[in-house]
């Protein structure tokens, strides 16, 4: 899924919201027994927090460079299945004809052959965008309590319907039933494909040069698969993952125990001056830790997000409003009624399915 903007304040505040009062809490704790049970003692020098500090701004870095790599990969090659599924429906459109048939059949039979061709291409899509949104172990994000709110309320596709459904518009229960029974559907959809030029090339409704024009378009569509099957088989290295997430709460738990002897260093500067600012400063590291431990957690996991381009999150690639543009677009090329073909799917949070 894509957002306009990742995320507004007010989601991010929301988003966010039950890490921020654990955060309060822990910078609490530790105020409290320095400042008001004495217990001075409970402080850590700054250097060896700024050096953790710097250490997990480098693996966050890296991470949301990583995660960030595999979201844009997924959205090129779903860009290509856009430009190449046009393609497709152009070729056929052009390319099933009597011109070389040594029994010519009429107009009827001509389109008949290429809905046939164009409404499969529309069910391997389909059928791709399924196995894409299949839950794989590492998928976890969205156990997360607040993850789990969104995904209530946009209302993904591929969680709705099941493929049995979402295939009917478009095949025979013949094929449908051989489809279902594969373990990979969307490459049994192209195997049909591919058995159905054959049949149509050697009854001539199909040009040789034209036959293997359009099996060069079916592997480009094979070649995309796999790419799209490679990032959702293969997860972002889990030791990368977990080693910034321990590094993040080691962190969040450290600072306060630096960031509280600070400023009571810096209230005893200005005690003359300003004495009852002075008293109560030292209350002001909770807010400052909450905001350093907010930052860091919130890049940290802003980094998981992304980890998984297909897992159902508000930032995936939004591959059922992109198989849908698709359909809408094949099946205006099949100068279909626009009153049969279905609508884009609506934008949710801002959000494209």
């Amino acid at each position: 899924m894509y957002t306009k903007r990742i995320y507004s304040l007010k989601n991010m505040v929301r988003w966010t919201r039950w890490e921020t009062v654990l955060f309060f809490f822990i910078a609490l704790i530790p105020t409290l027994l320095f400042e008001v049970f004495g217990l001075t003692w409970l402080q850590i020098p700054w250097t060896p927090i700024a050096l953790v500090g710097t250490a997990l701004a480098f693996v966050i870095g890296f991470q949301n460079n990583a995660a960030y790599g595999r979201i844009w990969e997924a959205r090129k090659i779903w860009g290509g299945i856009v430009n190449t599924s046009r393609t497709w429906g152009m070729k056929v459109n052009a390319m099933v004809t009597n011109e070389y048939a040594d029994n010519p059949v009429s107009e009827d039979v001509l389109q008949k052959e290429i809905k046939t061709l164009t409404y499969r291409h529309i069910a391997w899509m389909t059928a791709l965008r399924h196995a894409m949104r299949q839950r794989k172990p590492w998928e976890v994000f969205m156990n997360h309590k607040s993850n789990k709110e969104y995904e209530k309320e946009m209302h993904i596709p591929e969680r709705l319907n099941t493929l049995e459904d979402e295939l009917k518009p478009y095949l025979n229960d013949e094929e449908k039933s051989y489809v279902l029974s594969k373990g990979n559907k969307q490459t049994a959809l192209l195997n049909l494909q591919s058995n159905h030029l054959k049949s149509l090339k050697e009854k001539g409704l199909v040009w040789e040069f034209s036959f293997l024009e359009l099996e060069n378009v079916l592997e480009e569509l094979f070649t995309l698969q796999g790419k799209s099957e490679r990032i959702k088989n293969f997860p972002y290295p889990r030791q990368y993952a977990t080693i910034g997430s321990y590094f993040v709460w080691t962190f969040i738990l450290l600072l306060p125990f630096g960031v509280i002897p600070e400023f009571d260093k810096i209230s005893v500067k200005f005690i003359d001056d300003f004495p009852l600012v002075s008293q109560y400063f030292i209350w002001a590291a909770i807010p400052f830790s909450i905001i350093v431990s907010w930052i860091f957690h919130t890049m940290e996991r802003i980094g998981r997000a992304g980890e998984n381009p297909f897992e159902g999150t508000s930032n995936d690639v939004p591959i059922s409003t992109i198989s849908r543009g698709i359909e809408i677009d094949l099946r205006q090329m099949l100068d279909e009624n626009n009153d049969e073909i279905p609508k884009q799917y609506p934008v949710v949070w801002d959000t494209q399915m």
